[in-house]
């Protein structure tokens, strides 16, 4: 059975079409909570959200679809997708559920969960749920419907556990640290945060208006945070995300730091201290100068399909601890169980103090390769891999790179492009290998 609602993280799309309205959000809820109550007699589940007007509508028809299959509700406000996953296996909770569209825009929203155990859930339970939804709703008697509260605190205990990552005698007096909330979730948390150790912070991304989330600010935008770390003269820029689940750091320098670099420098932080690392896990987009620095440190690197979950998939697989994406989404598993803008920034800054030596000193071994992205509208029903001339052109220019370049040819989960990525060291050579590829695509007749 194939998922007709679930993504690869969640459900998610525009508020008002689709999935996204409040009578879909409520059956959602029921399925799950009769999934729930199939398990345990009275469940309980945490909801947090992030800062889209929207958040307001979805969170009252969740509410209402799991009371009224019995399952009771402890409502967060508007905290990190992280702080969710924490939360609910901190307060031994059935499951965690997120109400938010990560890095999208605010016309879009989603809905997301996490297992007891603060760890996304299989593709087995989203079944479960699906095939829940199909089947008419069984109301709880009155006397058994679910009881709803709020958690006051909830942001205070997930910032004591961010702190607790870290050593108890890290601190970060001394240091300016510009803070880009995107206007999401993490807006009063974040700040706090390096607050609390010992940072000066600046705050920028942190005014959310309900409609301004990821609006020219966060870690998929991050000029703006470039140009405050530069206004304000700071030691360091962290950017999150809507949900603070990704992140991308700036050094005194200005310069931008991105999740692959940010990877290398946590695990080469880890065996500088003689700590074990026999393994860290990518994905395929990847750059490749990161697998060849970890090569050269004697680590064995594994490239996972794109998305944070293939990711943890492949980490639990071969009991690794680290892994992680270019985009920010990084998972470092000893310290929490889901990826945490917060905790991998913590990881950062600690390599950094411990080591008195700065990001860029840290990452002096890796130099990124370019990549050349191009995307190539297909015709609807193409199947790009039964292309002779595009097979045998993807074996002229992998054979021309070498062991100092890649291509990875894939298609898009949402829409219909061919998306063609080249790695060279030399840009120019990256460039002129995607075009040669999205010709022979286009001499194949498979563009719209």
């Amino acid at each position: 059975m194939t998922r007709k609602y679930f993504g690869t993280d969640g459900i998610r799309g525009t508020v008002g079409q689709g999935v996204i309205t409040p009578d879909f959000i409520l059956k959602l809820a029921h399925a799950v909570g009769r999934v729930l109550k199939s398990k345990e007699d009275r469940p309980t589940v945490l909801i947090g959200k992030d800062t889209r007007i929207s958040g307001y509508m979805l969170e009252s028809a969740l509410e209402s679809g799991f009371n009224s299959a019995g399952v009771d509700v402890v409502l967060l406000g508007p905290i990190p997708t992280p702080a969710v996953a924490y939360l609910t296996r901190a307060q031994r909770a059935s499951l965690g559920v997120v109400i938010s569209a990560s890095h999208n825009a605010f016309p879009d929203n989603g809905i997301k969960f996490f297992s007891a155990q603060g760890t996304k859930l299989p593709d087995d339970w989203e079944r479960a749920v699906e095939a829940a939804m199909e089947e008419p709703p069984v109301w709880a008697d009155s006397a058994a419907l679910g009881k709803a509260r709020r958690m006051d605190d909830a942001s205070g205990r997930y910032i004591e556990f961010c702190k607790s990552t870290c050593p108890h005698a890290f601190t970060l007096k001394g240091l300016k640290i510009v803070v880009d909330g995107a206007n999401g979730a993490a807006y009063q948390i974040a700040p706090d945060v390096f607050h609390e150790l010992g940072a000066e912070v600046v705050k920028i991304g942190c005014s959310p208006n309900g409609l301004n989330i990821n609006d020219g600010v966060g870690a998929t935008q991050p000029k703006a945070l470039l140009a405050a770390v530069k206004e304000h003269g700071a030691d360091y820029g962290i950017a999150l995300d809507g949900d603070a689940d990704r992140l991308q750091m700036v050094d005194s320098t200005g310069r931008l730091f991105n999740g692959d670099e940010l990877l290398y420098l946590i695990a080469s932080d880890r065996l500088r201290k003689g700590e074990a690392v026999p393994g860290v896990v990518g994905t395929l987009m990847t750059n490749m100068a990161v697998e060849l620095a970890f090569k050269r440190r004697g680590v064995v690197f594994k490239r996972s399909a794109v998305g944070d979950r293939y990711v943890l998939e492949e980490l639990e697989n071969q009991g690794w601890i680290l892994g992680g994406e270019g985009s920010g989404h990084l998972l470092v598993l000893d310290r929490h169980t889901t990826g945490d803008g917060l905790v991998s920034a913590l990881q950062v800054l600690n390599a950094c103090v411990a080591s008195g030596q700065t990001m860029a000193q840290l990452l002096a071994d890796v130099v990124l390769f370019p990549q050349t992205l191009l995307n190539v509208r297909t015709r609807a029903g193409v199947n790009w891999k039964d292309s002779q001339r595009l097979a045998d052109e993807t074996r002229h220019v992998q054979a021309e790179l070498g062991e100092t370049g890649r291509v990875l040819i894939r298609a898009s989960g949402t829409e219909p492009l061919l998306r063609v990525m080249v790695e060279a060291q030399d840009a120019a050579q990256a460039l002129a290998c995607a075009q040669r590829l999205v010709d022979a695509v286009k001499a194949e007749g498979m563009v719209a």
